[in-house]
């Protein structure tokens, strides 16, 4: 079975299936492939090449980008009722 990524379309794979035949999948894995791990109906974990991780470089800003501490922050929501006391009272309820 397979499920769609953001760009291709990852193979998912229960864990009673993976048990039984991990050998396979990460053979499979070290050529490249992914999967998706399911216990039973929910995805739990996805297989991934360890040189996958390796992918993400962290690049310096543009010429002439602000700072983060000087980028503006949006407007607060006007959403008629106060989220701190929601909070509040959800934990005191706890």
């Amino acid at each position: 079975m397979t499920i769609l990524g953001h760009i291709m379309a990852m193979p998912k794979v229960r864990i009673a299936r993976l048990k039984a035949r991990l050998s396979y999948y990460l053979r499979r894995v070290r050529k490249g492939q992914t999967f998706t791990v399911y216990y039973r109906d929910t995805p739990v974990a996805d297989l991934v090449p360890h040189f996958a991780r390796r992918k993400l470089k962290i690049r310096p800003p543009l010429p002439g980008a602000l700072p983060l501490h000087e980028i503006p922050l949006p407007e607060p929501l006007d959403l008629g009722f106060d989220i701190v006391e929601l909070l509040l009272e959800d934990r005191a309820r706890r």
